[in-house]
């Protein structure tokens, strides 16, 4: 047997397991409505920076009813509606469907989602955590806001090539902690590898769009089609601040010297940092500051 047989073979397996695991789940658990926590869930949507993907960049736009626009090298992905109508969003969806998107990035008809749908991260969340997320999804009014087709450049719009990306740069599974770190780095660690998908713009990518896993959170390049680069987020630069400033940050979006943060970011502060917890907020620095120091993607 072939190497590449081999890797397809053992992808398969690995899939089917987690395919039986997350259906196993649904079984044990019943409806999401009657398990899940949508007041955690809330909390959790937040911490995933749900908005940023699923709400228009405009005023007054229906939250979580898509519409956002992600430009990428390979051209432009459309969030699409996550609220509970039954057309447009998520209405027709069962607990198994959304476990298999999120932990197997797969459409409830089996076809798998092109990878700006971070689910090469979200496959981390833990079980109880996406039923939460999941209640809260399910609570939230309905809107029958229509979806907009990816517009992407051939070939990259071929969904059937997926499949071969998946089994170059896709682990699914859930995090697994660390037992040689504290329950605040390990904690740490799963806010921002799983929930907070920050590597997913903050490490940079190859010509297929495949992370360069050495170059873990080492910031990016800005590029013409992409709508910026983003920071270095291992201690080479982050130790320009204390931990009472970069909390400050996350907070605030001002810098120690009262500069404000750039749109982007300044939107990931609103939404997203600014409303966890002050636990968890120290939890995610503890776990930045464990990075191995990276130079600037610019360097």
């Amino acid at each position: 047997m072939s190497a590449i047989r081999r890797l397809r073979a053992r992808s398969c397996i690995r899939r089917f397991a987690l395919a039986a695991s997350v259906l196993g789940l649904t079984a044990a658990t019943g409806m999401a409505q009657a398990q899940g926590n949508a007041e955690r869930g809330r909390y959790l949507a937040k911490a995933g920076g749900c908005m940023a993907c699923h709400t228009e960049n405009r005023k007054d736009a229906v939250p979580f009813a898509g519409g956002r626009a992600l430009k990428t090298p390979f051209g432009t992905f459309f969030g699409p509606n996550i609220t509970p109508d039954p057309q447009a969003g998520l209405g027709r969806w069962s607990e198994a469907d959304f476990l298999r998107a999120m932990r197997l990035g797969e459409r409830p008809d089996g076809a798998d989602y092109f990878p700006a749908f971070p689910y090469p991260s979200f496959t981390l969340i833990a079980d109880g955590d996406l039923r939460d997320l999941w209640a809260y999804l399910r609570s939230l009014p309905p809107s029958k806001r229509p979806n907009q087709a990816h517009d992407l450049r051939f070939p990259y719009s071929l969904r059937v090539l997926v499949a071969g990306w998946k089994l170059q740069f896709f682990a699914p599974g859930p995090f697994v902690g660390d037992p040689a770190r504290s329950a605040a780095v390990n904690r740490g660690a799963y806010l921002v590898r799983a929930l907070g998908h920050c590597g997913e713009c903050h490490t940079p990518r190859n010509f297929l769009g495949g992370p360069n896993r050495d170059r873990f959170l080492g910031g990016t390049e800005k590029t013409a089609d992409s709508e910026g680069g983003a920071p270095n987020l291992t201690p080479t630069r982050l130790k320009k601040m204390s931990d009472r400033e970069l909390k400050y940050f996350l907070e605030t979006g001002l810098t120690p010297d009262g500069d404000e943060s750039d749109e982007t970011m300044g939107e990931v502060v609103r939404n997203t940092t600014s409303q966890l917890t002050p636990e968890d907020l120290a939890a995610m620095i503890a776990y930045l500051r464990t990075l191995p120091p990276l130079p600037d993607a610019s360097k």
